[in-house]
């Protein structure tokens, strides 16, 4: 309320000014009349003046608490406006009416009891001022006892009043304070939702300016994009095809729902447009960046696959059992050569493996623990050799393991490694190689910055790098007849054994998968 207390106090000052023209100016007659009392009058007039420049002077200092400010001013009032009109009594009405204004300004800003409390005192004033004069037998009696009393039932009908008028507008200051700081927390909420959002949004108006652009936006735009420190500018600068496309759907009402390219980076976009209002034709830009569907979609299709998968794992154990079991049955049989034994015992470790590589899938669907152990990974890596030259032949590739470690401890599921392993070795034999030559594939056993890792290394034609960053996407693959899953399946297996799996880069030419696993204890005897 301080600017209410400024506004009364220079109220005052102007009556302060009105009093000492009325007193010192060349027109006092016209103003005053007849004086009672001339050197109470200049006095008076010459204190309120100098009172009321150090009051309003006052009103702007925070520090002093308002109530007294405002008690303290009607009093000065009160007094000011009985002493003059004893002075000058036939200017009694005009102050009288002044003084009305200044008991109800004060009761605005004061509690009912103080406001109340200063027009009973300022009533009071006037009663003993009539009192005062009507009993001094003095010949100034042109003022009728009915205008005190109006008066004095005015200053009390105008506190209580203003007094419900101050309460009301306090209230109604409050509540809107309120309401405002409620809309203007929703504001941030909304534009923090609006920034925040993984959808592009701009808003443009009826002349391509863009009015406002949340960061999804700004990145689908690239560098080209609308500055939020700089210019404003417009979206046929920006992007003319966007630009084309909202001219179109302004003109007919449909939107084309091809995916545009966008920024300089070349972002696929879906974009969708609204009007803000049905009036005018700023419109709500909707960037729906089609990598986020793509992913989705991923998603999707893997919790699908991740189910179609575990029901074909179950199918193909019965099978596999029952050939698991048929082998095992001719292996006992002595009518079978050493040559046909061997080849019973390929088929049956096969078995195993397809089994295990069956439980790792179902494993995977089910998003299980990995169940890792203690293992050498140069033993490991060996024996892994062995089994896959059993079902790889020379002619396709030649595998040899590097290295010049006699053991390096790690932390992995073995049957996960197996898995990985195979994946990456089948990957090497079917694009690891130069035209008309096999496969040639190194597995090097090493240690790297502490942490135990198995590269897995051809001379083919290498990955080109524009693929490099979708290598373990699901479905992504550069074959016909692949899947796009071995690697992503590879890639999850270490991830679910705290493994890294990463593709590097080799300056010579050829591919290299590096697997980083955690270490583990040195392995005895």
């Amino acid at each position: 309320m301080r600017r209410e207390l400024y506004l009364l106090a220079l109220y005052r000052l102007l009556e302060a000014a009105l009093l000492a023209l009325a007193v010192f100016g060349p027109l006092r007659d016209v103003f005053g009349g007849e004086a009672r009392d001339m050197a109470l009058a200049a006095a008076v007039a010459a204190t309120y003046l100098l009172a009321s420049a150090v009051m309003l002077g006052l009103s702007q200092r925070t520090s002093l608490p308002l109530v007294a400010q405002v008690v303290f001013g009607l009093t000065v009032d009160i007094a000011v406006a009985t002493l003059a009109t004893h002075a000058l009594p036939h200017a009694g009405p005009g102050i009288a009416m002044m003084l009305l204004f200044n008991v109800g300004a004060a009761a605005l800003l004061l509690p009912l009891n103080l406001g109340l409390a200063g027009a009973a005192l300022a009533s009071a004033a006037l009663v003993v001022q009539y009192a005062v004069v009507l009993t001094g037998g003095n010949t100034f009696r042109d003022r009728p006892l009915a205008e005190v009393l109006m008066f004095s039932v005015s200053y009390l009908a105008l506190a209580t009043l203003t007094n419900f008028l101050g309460r009301d507008m306090r209230e109604s200051r409050d509540l809107a304070d309120r309401r405002g700081a409620e809309a203007a927390n929703l504001a941030e909420v909304n534009e923090l939702i609006i920034r925040r959002m993984r959808v592009g949004v701009l808003m443009v108006d009826g002349n391509g300016r863009i009015r406002m652009a949340n960061e999804a936006a700004r990145i689908l735009l690239g560098e080209a994009g609308p500055d939020p420190e700089g210019p404003p500018r417009t979206l046929p600068q920006i992007s003319p095809a966007l630009a084309m496309r909202v001219a179109e759907w302004r003109r007919n009402g449909q939107s084309d729902d091809t995916p545009l390219t966008i920024g300089e980076d070349g972002n696929e976009v879906l974009p969708r447009f609204t009007r803000l209002l049905a009036t005018d034709d700023t419109t709500l830009i909707f960037l729906d960046d089609t990598a986020l569907v793509s992913r989705r979609a991923e998603s999707l299709t893997l919790a699908a696959m991740g189910r179609f998968s575990a029901s074909l794992a179950h199918e193909i154990r019965n099978p596999l059992a029952a050939i698991s079991y048929a082998t095992q049955l001719l292996e006992e049989s002595r009518d079978i050569g050493d040559s046909d034994r061997r080849l019973l015992q390929i088929v049956h470790q096969q078995c195993m493996r397809t089994n295990a590589i069956v439980e790792s899938v179902l494993g995977l669907a089910r998003r299980e623990r990995a169940q890792p152990e203690h293992v050498d990974l140069v033993g490991q890596v060996r024996s892994f050799i062995d089994d896959y030259r059993q079902t790889c032949p020379e002619d396709n590739a030649s595998l040899r393991q590097a290295g010049q470690r006699p053991e390096v401890p790690a932390m992995v599921d073995p049957r996960h490694l197996q898995q990985v392993l195979t994946s990456l070795a089948n990957n090497a034999v079917r694009h690891g190689h130069q035209p008309g030559e096999p496969a040639r594939i190194t597995i090097n056993v090493d240690m790297l910055d502490g942490r135990p890792v198995i590269e897995i290394s051809d001379r083919g034609p290498g990955i080109p790098d524009a693929v490099t960053a979708q290598l373990f996407r699901p479905f992504f693959t550069t074959s016909e007849q692949g899947t796009g899953l071995g690697l992503y399946i590879a890639h999850e297996l270490c991830r679910a054994n705290d493994a890294r799996l990463e593709y590097v880069p080799m300056p010579g030419g050829g591919a290299c998968f590096r697997i980083s696993l955690r270490g583990g204890s040195a392995m005895l005897g």
